[in-house]
């Protein structure tokens, strides 16, 4: 989504880092392609006006002129400030008694009814007995869709057509209440635009229910809109936090960053993608240092911790930092690799030029060679996959065969594994110090 910003903005801090000593000058030109920069990605031009005055006063000031590299210090400044503009965390608020009652509220086509269910399987990981309640009778589908979405996610779905929503969500809380359930998340209706029947009905249930939380869902995509649709519905009911759905999809990306400081109302998770896990916990810190070009290792690490067995990964590595990697490994660490999400994102998360390379990369590419990899290897005895080095002419004909691929492919993969073992001898013999000719 940040793409055009982040390319803009370092080319903005490549300049700056070629000058040993900045000027008044120097800072005011910095600014003036920053600005730029923010506008162009739909930043709104109030929290521009104001980033860029705060981040101008403090680059002209005592703690730039005295800095050993003035321009790293400049961009510790742009990084400390936008982080200011994003907001402050606000974790979900689960206190009080229980069942704890969420509602979701957003216009049609949002994502609310998705999210709700990427939130109950995030609550449901944590330990949480969750219910949902279909309080959507009028859109099509609306409450089959999120019935499935509560078999795929284990917790179960109150629905009744009968009753009118703040009704049903009544019923709800008392079953929810007797059955020892701890939250409880209501799918409220959505409309094509704000309208006063939408929200009365979102205060009927809010008065029958007492939220601990209201969570507006937003498209992120829709830019400056965005704005207007939280503060309609901030006027109206008592929104708690925000999500921002479609944070993986090609748009400016400017909503994200202004929504807090004009609405007031804090980031609480990010929707990076379709699956019902792919639902993050907002952190500015780390969005600002994808914004900026600096990766988020924080947030690879959280979706590796998901993806792997702490036990096997740990067995994993000291076989492969001793040299004694075999094919069965080497597939399993794919296999685990897959599970943290589309290569693609991955390389995203990287900081630097590894994050840059990521789009160039194509992820049916990087699908199909995995399931080429995938039954060649399978194709292999357990004594082949274990033992690599008895794979001769014949055996390796015989693989060819028997996945359905060329003699040339399964040579591929074995040159690709013997580099693989050549690179972690390496990492081993010269510690981090044969990181940079490992990655050239």
């Amino acid at each position: 989504m940040f793409e055009n910003l982040t390319n803009r903005l370092n080319q903005v801090f490549d300049n700056l880092r070629r000058r040993g000593k900045l000027t008044e000058a120097d800072v005011d030109v910095a600014m003036r392609e920053v600005r730029l920069a923010l506008l162009e990605a739909d930043v709104h031009y109030s929290v521009v006006k104001s980033f860029i005055a705060r981040v101008r006063e403090r680059s002209i000031g005592v703690e730039v002129s005295k800095a050993l590299n003035p321009g790293q210090q400049v961009i510790k400044i742009v990084n400390e400030e936008l982080i200011a503009t994003l907001g402050e965390p606000a974790p979900l608020n689960l206190t009080g008694g229980k069942p704890r009652v969420i509602l979701m509220v957003g216009l049609q086509g949002s994502g609310k009814t998705t999210h709700t269910g990427k939130l109950a399987k995030l609550l449901r990981a944590r330990g949480e007995r969750v219910m949902l309640v279909a309080g959507d009778p009028y859109r099509p589908a609306a409450i089959q869709q999120l019935q499935q979405l509560g078999e795929r996610v284990g917790v179960p779905v109150v629905t009744d057509t009968s009753k009118k929503p703040p009704e049903l969500a009544a019923m709800a809380f008392d079953q929810a209440e007797k059955g020892g359930y701890t939250v409880m998340i209501v799918d409220t209706a959505g409309r094509s635009q704000l309208d006063d029947a939408l929200m009365t009905e979102l205060k009927a249930i809010e008065k029958k229910v007492k939220p601990v939380e209201v969570l507006l869902v937003v498209d992120a995509m829709i830019g400056q809109e965005a704005l207007h649709v939280a503060e309609g519905f901030r006027d109206a009911v008592a929104i708690t936090g925000l999500i921002l759905t479609k944070m993986d999809g090609d748009a400016r990306g400017g909503a994200a960053i202004s929504i807090r400081s004009v609405t007031g109302v804090p980031i609480k998770y990010l929707g990076t993608g379709e699956k019902l896990d792919a639902l993050e916990v907002y952190d500015p810190g780390r969005m600002s240092s994808r914004i900026l070009g600096m990766g988020d290792m924080i947030g690879l690490i959280e979706k590796a911790e998901a993806a792997y067995d702490a036990q096997t990964a740990q067995k994993q590595a000291e076989k492969m930092m001793k040299g004694q990697m075999d094919l069965e490994d080497w597939l399993d660490q794919m296999r685990q690799m897959r599970k943290m999400g589309p290569i693609s994102q991955i390389l995203e998360m990287l900081p630097g030029q590894l994050g840059q390379a990521a789009k160039s990369i194509d992820p049916r590419d990087v699908e199909n060679n995995f399931k080429l990899m995938e039954s060649i290897i399978n194709s292999m005895t357990s004594k082949e996959r274990r033992d690599p080095d008895i794979l001769n002419a014949s055996r390796r004909r015989r693989i060819a065969a028997g996945s359905g691929h060329e003699v040339q492919d399964v040579n591929r993969l074995i040159k690709q594994f013997r580099e693989t073992q050549k690179m972690m001898k390496m990492l081993q013999k010269t510690g981090m110090k044969g990181l940079p000719k490992m990655f050239g």
